[in-house]
């Protein structure tokens, strides 16, 4: 099972406004929308990436936390005059926190036009199984006999 915090993102950021530590500009990311489901034997994790450099992209997993960032590259500014600049650059992270029962060996990753997908496998201990019920058919057989 996955647990996932929505208000994780709600805390760094309340940390930052009281520390004075906010990284980044008005034009830095500030979080990575994402969908979270289950379909079989796996949980599948979306995430909106848009531009992100491919090459930064990393996954991984520490100590049960699986942790997802990237990089989205700032435009040079040599000799440019700013009409305009809306799109946001720097650093994209998240991190889900993961429940028992998952493989994380076999989990695998995929990016493809700014969407990162991430299949998470249950781990074979954990997924459902039906339990195979024997029966004994050595019937206790009662000899009839004489006595005499």
């Amino acid at each position: 099972m996955l647990r996932f915090d929505p208000f994780s993102d709600v805390d760094a950021l309340a940390r930052g406004l009281m520390t004075g530590s906010m990284v980044g500009s008005q034009r830095a990311p500030r979080f990575m929308p994402l969908d979270l489901y289950k379909v079989g034997d796996h949980y599948m994790l979306i995430a909106d990436m848009p531009g992100a450099d491919p090459g930064s992209i990393d996954v991984n997993v520490d100590n049960g936390v699986l942790t997802l960032s990237a990089q989205r590259s700032a435009p040079s500014d040599d000799g440019v005059q700013w009409l305009a600049s809306e799109r946001f650059s720097g650093s994209y992270r998240r991190q889900i926190t993961l429940g028992d029962g998952i493989d994380p060996a076999r989990i695998s990753a995929t990016y493809d036009n700014g969407v990162l997908h991430v299949s998470i496998p249950l781990a074979e201990e954990a997924k459902p199984r039906k339990i195979a019920v024997e029966t004994k058919s050595d019937p206790h057989a009662i000899a009839a006999g004489t006595s005499g």
